[in-house]
């Protein structure tokens, strides 16, 4: 690996995507009944130009490109106390996402803690590892459920306006140097280009988008972010006309990353953006 970043900061990564299948996709989160295999998915690392996007970070929207990035400090400073992300980093992400979407109201589901590590820790403590395949949270079918799941009794009412599915990513160690996150503008992205894959718990089915490689792809990320920098990621918007609906994205290691790079910790917030509809 290389000892320094290079001066413009565009870089190769190689991204994992999905290898085209005729058969369903499908992965067992809880570990696969007796017999089956965990999954019948297959990747494929490809090599693709990723850009420096603070160039252009004052261009890039969530209605545009499907991704955002943003300037926004938070008060909290201890991110595994989880009564203070509830009642502090969660009103106060819902607020800012609110600000930046025009949404009537925000609501914030759940969250994660990424960290790099070996492999074999990808649930260690209050950590998972970092997402390493090119994805999208949702497919329409699964996140009109999840709004059912998370408000049953207001899901016919809220489902009648517009609703969008956006991440806050937050590094919460900083700068980032080691498995930053790449985001891809969803106007090179093809309909075709996405495969729905079953994600099958012990209680409930969800399923997610993964993407086989398109040549047509353009990748950004922004380099050694900080920790009052977000990335704002849309996985799915309902509103069907020429704007983004949802943007794929994939951690990555850059090779020219520093050989003595901490490893990366961040946050992610799922929530979901209410247009009307109560």
């Amino acid at each position: 690996m290389a000892t320094a970043m290079r001066d413009n900061d565009d870089t190769l990564g190689d991204l994992n995507y999905l290898v085209a299948m005729s058969e369903r996709a499908f992965f067992f989160e809880d570990g696969a009944p007796t017999g089956l295999p965990q999954t019948n998915m297959r990747y494929e690392a490809r090599r693709v130009p990723i850009q420096n996007g603070r160039p252009i970070a004052s261009a890039v929207s969530l209605d545009r490109q499907g991704f955002a990035f943003c300037n926004h400090p938070t008060v909290v400073r201890d991110f595994r106390d989880e009564e203070t992300l509830h009642h502090v980093y969660y009103p106060e992400s819902e607020e800012f996402i609110a600000r930046i979407t025009g949404a009537t109201r925000v609501v914030t589901f759940d969250h994660t803690l990424r960290r790099r590590m070996p492999d074999a820790y990808d649930r260690h403590e209050t950590f998972r590892l970092p997402a390493m395949r090119v994805h999208v949270d949702f497919t329409p079918a699964s996140a009109r459920q999840r709004v059912r799941d998370v408000l049953p009794l207001e899901a016919d009412q809220l489902l009648s306006g517009r609703i969008e599915f956006i991440n806050l990513w937050r590094p919460i160690r900083a700068p980032v140097l080691d498995a930053p996150v790449a985001v891809c503008d969803a106007r090179s992205v093809n309909e075709s280009d996405f495969v729905s894959a079953d994600l099958i718990y012990r209680a409930r089915k969800g399923e997610i988008f993964y993407a086989t490689f398109n040549p047509s792809h353009r990748w950004y990320y922004f380099p050694r972010m900080q920790t009052d920098e977000v990335l704002l990621l849309k996985n799915f918007d309902s509103e069907t006309d020429r704007r983004a609906r949802c943007a794929l994205h994939s951690a990555f290691l850059d090779p020219a990353a520093p050989d003595d790079a901490a490893p990366r910790e961040s946050i992610e917030l799922r929530t979901i953006a209410f247009h009307g509809g109560q």
